[in-house]
């Protein structure tokens, strides 16, 4: 290729040069289509764009190796040329210059860096270096005299360092484009805030407060719980007298990984590319929930998300709501006052402590790195305007350094994990009633312990006589006598007699009302589990139509040995299904147990379940939109129900279509609750090393974490509803060129496409449209990445039921099965939040 050197009008006529990574005063950069610079590594590319459908010039760096442009600095963003006249060259001092050729004496931008000229200008080039750098340094000069990384636009690259430079003032902070095609500065601004003792992470929106990252404790940010050194970023930070940055540097240089300010949605977002899906995909975002947003609650307000559907706003110990009102109506902006005739001065009080919060604003704060936690509170104690203490480090679970807070306490809220622990100053009664609490709770401990032993003990002692008594039986027991065996003309059991020396198992039901059916009275309503009368067939055996002598016509579902449904899951649907009465649950009328037989009896549904209509080419016409819709809404109270209205918090674990039956008017019942749990009433959340259910419907906190919750039903819930939207199983975009049903319709979300989605058996729904669109939103909301910003069921319910205005969806989740049978989140993948697309775990058990 021909290079450009002499004379500069040469250069500019010729409008072409070597795509090299470097400017001199001799070789500047034109604006032209091949004019570009590209990194040493091909990683990176700067050159001349117009962002969008915009006709306005800006110089800019992005990508060379992700297919959609996706720039990451601008030179110009606030003043564009407005024609193809640009050039980029270094001038006689050495610094950058950008000029419009047909007004050469007119600056449109400029490094501006004073005294460069010393070296000589020949000395001086500009280079852009594979980390998508763009520097200036001379040959005598190791150093870089300017570089791009020391001002970000919108995007924070690996190993670019973020924060303040207390020497200078230099302030590296990010700020979003004003638009997606034009790069001027927006609304947002995210950087690290030094104001008060402690250093803070900030967004604002318009210079005020919108989401806030916290301080860093050693080990992350507060307000970050997710983002620390992992297995695939390793996280520096500093904080002296010369500079307080943070660098986020990837341990795998192969991994295209970026942080991104966003104008459009107001958050800022880390995110990695795939090339094979060509998609970033997020894997953190902030603010993901209500308690994100800074100050939610007011203050002396905390916010929770695990407050079992109540409002999430709740006073600080020794405070209560300043508008009982507006609380009431659930706007906490007012926040909190402390409780009348309350002393907080040298009147008895003390500290209770805030286990698992983002420590408040620490603006108005003081910092003491020597001392401990005692000396801490002591320090806190001696003086009344102190209202809190907490550590500044907690690397290695300690508490060193001391942060005393001297002001009104703002924006703090609770994890469920990855918190820090805050000690908030309470008067003598509000201390008392917690030590009373604690010391309750203490003396409930030394009495059960020893209680729980010798019933521990007891128990022991009784199955061992039960066994050893059941032993003997067996072995007086006749070796002929066979309650069942094989029918030679037909498939099932022969009864040879009803002698009451069959063997049987009774489940404890002395608190439901369950019937015990024994094996013959099955037999016989099932005609001897003819063929004529098997309904079913799956995973967990097979289902058969029956009829009682009383006329009355049931389901048995007969459990294969191979099902993986063990006594303890069997005993579970049992005392379970029992309990729970509801209009849209499917209802047990009993179980029969016996040798190596294990059945439940249900009411008989005709229509089977749910997916033998949505998934069938003839059937899936029976259900128009209409009924599609009832048996959404249907299913979502059954849901609500389970979570909130029974006696029993339940999760189910295994929502799906095939577990959603149909009576004879289509009206839908949950069934299959053999891998239900119970949840106690302020229970959130549960951790498993077994994680059980069917891929695709799994929500990726359980499937990669084992963390359930009722969040996970929702996710479930809302796959359902795309299938119900869709006609088609999540599982059968997997042959087309689709991450899956969610990421397909992810996709089509964002470019407004949505309706594209609909089943097309539906036939012409333009009347219902709004409502589909509607539908489509739920799902997404359900099926996103944070647990958190999933709406309980309860809200899913009034969402369906009213045509209000919903928040934007958040990033949805995407599971993939890999190679192994295994599970891969490539949206979220991992423990504490990071994700790689390459993390999976095999010990999923298919229903």
């Amino acid at each position: 290729m021909f290079c450009c050197r002499h004379l500069f009008f040469i250069f500019l006529l010729l409008g072409s040069c070597t795509s090299t990574s470097i400017i001199t005063v001799d070789e500047p950069l034109s604006d032209g289509h091949d004019n570009v610079l590209v990194s040493s590594g091909e990683s990176f590319v700067l050159g001349f764009f117009s962002p969008g459908n915009s006709s306005r010039r800006y110089v800019g760096i992005w990508y060379n190796k992700v297919s959609e442009q996706t720039v990451v600095w601008v030179a110009n963003r606030n003043n564009p040329i407005t024609n193809n006249s640009g050039v980029l060259s270094l001038d006689k001092t050495g610094n950058l210059v950008l000029f419009d050729s047909q007004k050469p004496d007119v600056v449109v931008w400029s490094t501006n860096v004073s005294s460069l000229s010393s070296f000589g200008e020949s000395n001086y080039s500009a280079e852009l270096l594979d980390t998508g750098n763009l520097v200036v340094h001379n040959s005598k000069n190791k150093g870089f005299v300017w570089q791009s990384f020391d001002f970000p636009t919108d995007t924070l690259l690996p190993d670019m360092k973020f924060g303040v430079d207390r020497r200078s003032g230099l302030n590296r902070f990010l700020t979003s484009w004003k638009s997606s095609d034009n790069p001027e500065a927006g609304s947002y601004s995210y950087m690290i805030d030094i104001n008060g003792s402690v250093p803070q992470l900030f967004l604002y929106k318009d210079k005020d407060p919108f989401w806030r990252g916290g301080s860093w404790n050693g080990l992350r940010w507060t307000g970050v719980p997710e983002l620390r050194s992992n297995f695939i970023f390793k996280v520096s930070y500093v904080d002296n007298a010369e500079e307080v940055s943070i660098v986020y540097g990837m341990l795998n240089a192969s991994i295209i990984s970026r942080m991104v300010l966003n104008e459009s949605t107001g958050t800022i977002q880390r995110s990695t590319w795939h090339p094979g899906d060509h998609r970033w995909d997020n894997f953190w975002s902030a603010p993901q929930d209500q308690c994100d947003y800074f100050s939610h609650c007011g203050v002396y307000g905390d916010c929770s998300l695990y407050n079992s559907g109540e409002y999430e706003c709740k006073c600080l110990p020794g405070f209560e709501p300043k508008s009982p009102r507006d609380w009431y109506l659930r706007d906490g902006s007012q926040g909190c006052v402390q409780k009348q005739n309350s002393q907080l001065c040298r009147n008895g009080e003390g500290f209770v402590q805030l286990a698992e919060v983002k420590l408040p604003d620490t603006t108005k704060t003081k910092l003491d790195m020597n001392l401990g936690n005692k000396a801490c509170a002591e320090l806190c104690l001696k003086n009344c305007s102190c209202t809190g203490y907490s550590g500044a480090d907690v690397r290695g679970g300690g508490f060193s350094g001391c942060i005393t807070w001297y002001d009104k306490l703002v924006d703090l809220r609770e994890y469920s994990r990855g918190g820090q622990d805050f000690y908030i100053r309470v008067d003598a009664v509000e201390l008392a009633k917690n030590t009373k609490k604690s010391k309750r709770i203490q003396g409930y401990v030394k009495v059960l312990v020893p209680v729980l032993l010798s019933a521990v003990i007891f128990v022991l002692f009784a199955l061992a006589y039960w066994l050893i008594t059941k032993r003997k039986k067996a072995l007086r027991r006749k070796e002929g006598m066979m309650w069942f065996q094989n029918d030679t003309n037909k498939r099932g059991i022969s009864v040879h007699g009803s002698s009451m020396e069959e063997e049987v198992d009774e489940i404890e039901t002395s608190n439901v009302d369950v019937k015990f059916y024994t094996l013959s009275t099955i037999i016989d309503a099932t005609e001897n589990f003819s063929l004529a009368n098997k309904v079913g067939e799956g995973g967990f055996g097979s289902v058969y139509k029956g009829k009682l002598r009383n006329g009355q016509e049931i389901a048995v579902k007969r459990l294969s040995n191979t099902s993986g449904q063990g006594i303890e899951e069997f005993r579970n649907e049992v005392t379970l299904i029992a309990k729970l009465q509801h209009r849209n649950l499917v209802r047990l009328f009993g179980y029969c147990i016996q040798r190596e037989e294990k059945m439940l009896i249900y009411e008989y549904l005709p229509n089977k379940g749910l997916d033998c209509f949505l998934f069938d080419k003839e059937k899936k016409s029976v259900l128009d939109w209409k009924k599609r819709f009832d048996i959404t809404l249907g299913i979502a109270r059954g849901m609500v129900y389970l979570h909130h209205d029974s006696r029993l918090r339940i999760i189910h674990r295994d929502l799906k279509a095939s577990n959603v039956l149909l009576d004879l008017n289509l009206n839908p019942k949950i069934s299959d609750f053999g891998m239900a749990r119970i949840f106690g009433n302020n229970q959130v959340e549960e951790t498993t090393r077994r994680v059980v259910g069917t891929y695709g419907y799994m929500s990726p906190e359980y499937a990669m974490e084992g963390l359930f919750s009722i969040k996970s039903d929702v996710f479930s819930f809302g796959v359902m509803l795309l299938e119900i939207i869709t006609g088609r199983k999540n599982s059968s975009y997997q042959s087309e060129n689709f991450i899956n049903m969610i990421g397909h319709v992810w996709d089509l979300w964002g470019e407004s496409n949505a309706l594209e989605i609909v089943d097309p058996a539906l036939g012409n729904t333009h009347e219902y449209d709004s409502e589909i669109l509607r539908c489509i939103h739920i799902a997404l909301l359900c099926v996103q990445e944070s647990a958190a910003a999933r709406p309980s069921m309860s809200e899913v319910v009034f969402m369906l039921c009213n045509e209000i205005s919903l928040q934007p969806p958040g990033q949805a989740a995407f599971l993939l099965r890999t190679a192994n049978r295994g599970l891969t989140n490539t949206s979220s993948g991992s423990v504490g939040g990071v994700s790689v697309n390459d993390y999976t775990i095999s010990t999923v058990e298919g229903r």
